[in-house]
């Protein structure tokens, strides 16, 4: 016979197994949307802005902040595994972009404007800087 707490740590492992599997094929359908948005706004678009990418992150963080402002306030209506699959499968798979404006805007929210700067302006920053760097070993290699 399994001691209780060995039972509950069981629980809790196959929990995180189910939200992983939830998390993945939401991540699945988001990274699918993202392609599908993207190859149709080019289509139907062709121009050298790539409006698709800027579609898909504008549209992405619209939902990640309205997704989690509704279900923060229903929590007992939306549960933990749906509010993981959906914002961070899909929407993480649709755009990491979303992500990066809702943390920055959650610090502005709570009174944390230089540490939402500094989220903001580094990530851009560093994330330029980061993409060249991989540009050139790129070319080197």
């Amino acid at each position: 016979m399994r001691e209780p707490h060995c039972a509950d740590a069981a629980g809790v492992e196959m929990k995180l197994l189910v939200q992983c599997f939830w998390i993945g094929a939401a991540g699945f359908a988001g990274a699918l949307a993202r392609f599908g948005v993207g190859r149709l706004v080019g289509t139907l678009w062709g121009g050298q802005f790539p409006l698709g990418t800027f579609l898909i992150n504008v549209t992405g963080s619209f939902f990640l902040g309205w997704f989690y402002t509704f279900a923060e306030r229903r929590q007992t209506f939306v549960p933990e595994t749906v509010r993981l699959a959906i914002a961070t499968g899909f929407v993480g798979a649709y755009t990491t972009f979303s992500t990066w404006m809702y943390d920055s805007a959650d610090l502005m929210g709570k009174g944390a404007a230089l540490e939402a700067g500094t989220n903001l302006l580094g990530s851009l920053a560093t994330g330029l800087i980061a993409v060249w760097l991989g540009i050139v070993l790129g070319r080197a290699l």
